[in-house]
């Protein structure tokens, strides 16, 4: 590039700057933007998607309404819960400022509140549209967003297209195909905790061109971790207990089973602690007002599920503890991120056995039936055909199709066009054969989920840094031990040493296992992320001894 290029680079990198700062200051009255705000904030303001990864409290909500203020069409928030969206739109209409004037077309709405919104949109005296995937997979809906010409798509808790989408929520594999729908705009993808693997999944289900990827230190000093092996239930309980002698709520307990929640929140209760259970098997309205009441400190305590936390904004939880072994370390990392929001010291504690381990496997299920998948595949040759008569067809409820079709997709065997019409591509593989690829396929995911439990359990079981290990996990390296940590304060933490064999990040082969990618180390030990098979923690002496790694170029 020529000086003059350079230049003229630099001076609209700064005029981006200036505007982004002046509407953060004069519309939200904040003085400064944090760097990793403003690197993403620029990128989408120049058209560009991004990526963006920030910790629990670090202003992801800021990146798009900012840049928002800014541009000419609405922006769309795709976003997972309607209680989340609650607390969003009443932030940004509080402030008073037509400029960002929010509202939401939701199943909580009428008709007529709905219409009301659209024209709002129409008329440009509202900038931002709260929607769920599950309203914009109506193409009647989405011709009607599309008309609004959005100039930006914000996906909010995006960790939700890679987890949900497999699991419960069906919906989020289609907001790749809904958001080309809607002509599309740029986008930015935004969580609070995104390993390699579930980057590289939210960036190909969205189509993300290229993002612009904004990472920042997941450390949270004011966090103490801990974790603690229970040889018994009772062991179990007893700990939870001490834990509630010595804190000061409020807090959350987090429980793998709905019958679970309940029972813990009773037991809790008769031992004269004030607690109430939450799950997803629970009434919408039963759980908005559980919401409501842990949110006004009317109760302490909160036993939960995984469903509990999204839409949490209470800066003063003072504990979190898992009286199970989480699914993995992402789901680990996003659930003591609601702890301590206001920077003061607050406490995750880990109370582990090793039955965990094998409830987090059947958790995982089973494998799709291959006859189901060649029956799908095969009634796709029909197409193009629409969803609801596919499910006529094949005789499949909702969420088992959306899966299946999921994994035809990612096996070259249908294509959603832009009104969510399936179709066979040219040369795809015939219904046998990607019938066996989407399976083969599936076993790659289940082994990267196993990978996960694995490396959760590690973690639990571990005497090193725990922070150094977790953030190993999502890429990052913490070359000394963390001191907020009980393996630390116990002084069975140890620095990294200089002399590692493989730089971080560098791409490594393995003869059985493949590509991966080197994570980080610990100790002795280091964590390797492979294409295939997952994470793997192996020695570094007998990598090096036996050199059972060497150094390769990704093409």
């Amino acid at each position: 590039m020529s000086p003059e290029l350079v230049r003229v680079a630099a001076m609209m990198l700064l005029f981006r700057s200036l505007r982004l700062r002046r509407a953060a200051r004069d519309h939200f009255g904040w003085n400064r933007l944090r760097p990793a705000q403003l690197d993403a904030m620029r990128a989408l303001l120049r058209g560009r998607d991004a990526l963006v990864v920030l910790p629990t409290g670090g202003g992801k909500s800021a990146v798009y309404q900012v840049t928002a203020s800014l541009l000419k069409g609405p922006t769309v928030v795709i976003s997972p819960l309607l209680a989340l969206q609650h607390d969003q739109i009443a932030n940004l209409n509080d402030r008073g400022n037509p400029k960002l004037r929010a509202v939401r077309i939701s199943s909580a709405e009428t008709p007529a509140k709905q219409a009301a919104a659209l024209q709002e949109l129409r008329d440009g005296t509202a900038r931002f549209l709260f929607i769920t995937p599950e309203q914009l997979s109506s193409p009647e809906r989405l011709a009607e967003v599309k008309a609004l010409r959005p100039a930006l798509v914000a996906v909010d808790e995006a960790h939700c297209i890679s987890s949900w989408g497999h699991d419960f929520r069906p919906d989020y594999l289609s907001i790749g195909h809904l958001i080309r729908g809607l002509g599309r705009p740029p986008v930015v993808a935004l969580t609070a905790t995104a390993s390699p693997p579930m980057r590289d999944d939210i960036t190909a289900r969205l189509g993300l061109r290229k993002p612009k990827i904004v990472l920042t230190g997941l450390d949270r000093p004011n966090l103490f971790l801990e974790a603690t092996h229970c040889p018994s239930e009772d062991y179990r309980w007893r700990r939870l207990l001490k834990l509630l002698e010595e804190a000061t709520p409020p807090g959350i307990v987090y429980v793998p089973t709905r019958r679970a929640a309940e029972e813990l929140a009773q037991r809790l209760t008769d031992a004269g602690y004030e607690a109430m259970a939450y799950h997803g098997g629970m009434a919408a309205g039963v759980r908005a007002k559980a919401h409501e009441a842990f949110l006004s400190d009317r109760v302490p305590i909160m036993v939960a599920t995984s469903a509990f936390g999204m839409g949490i904004d209470k800066p003063n939880i003072r504990f979190v503890v898992h009286m199970a072994l989480p699914d993995s370390p992402d789901s680990y990392l996003q659930e003591i991120g609601r702890a301590g929001r206001d920077g003061e010291p607050a406490h995750a504690l880990l109370l582990h056995r090793a039955e965990d381990v094998a409830l987090q496997r059947f958790f995982n299920g089973g494998a799709p039936d291959l006859a189901e998948l060649r029956t799908v595949a095969a009634a796709l040759h029909s197409g193009p055909i629409g969803k609801t008569a596919l499910a006529k067809n094949t005789g499949y409820g909702a969420r088992k199709l959306a899966a299946y079709v999921s994994l035809l997709e990612q096996v070259g065997a249908v294509a959603t066009g832009a009104k969510g019409e399936l179709s066979v591509p040219r040369y795809a593989p015939l219904p046998d054969q990607a019938a066996r690829e989407a399976l083969a396929e599936h076993g790659r995911y289940q082994a990267g989920q196993r990978s996960r439990t694995d490396m959760m359990r590690r973690f639990a079981e571990m005497r090193g840094c725990r922070v150094q290990a977790l953030l190993g996990y999502f890429g990052e390296q913490l070359n000394n031990p963390c001191n907020h940590c009980d393996s630390c304060h116990e002084g069975t933490s140890e620095v990294v040493p200089d002399d590692v064999p493989f730089p971080l990040h560098s791409t490594v082969r393995h003869a059985g296992w493949g590509m991966g990618m080197v994570l980080g180390y610990e100790k002795d030990r280091m964590t390797v992320l492979f294409d295939d098979v997952g994470y793997k923690t192996l020695s570094v002496a007998v990598v090096t001894a036996q050199n059972l790694l060497i150094p390769e170029q990704r093409s």
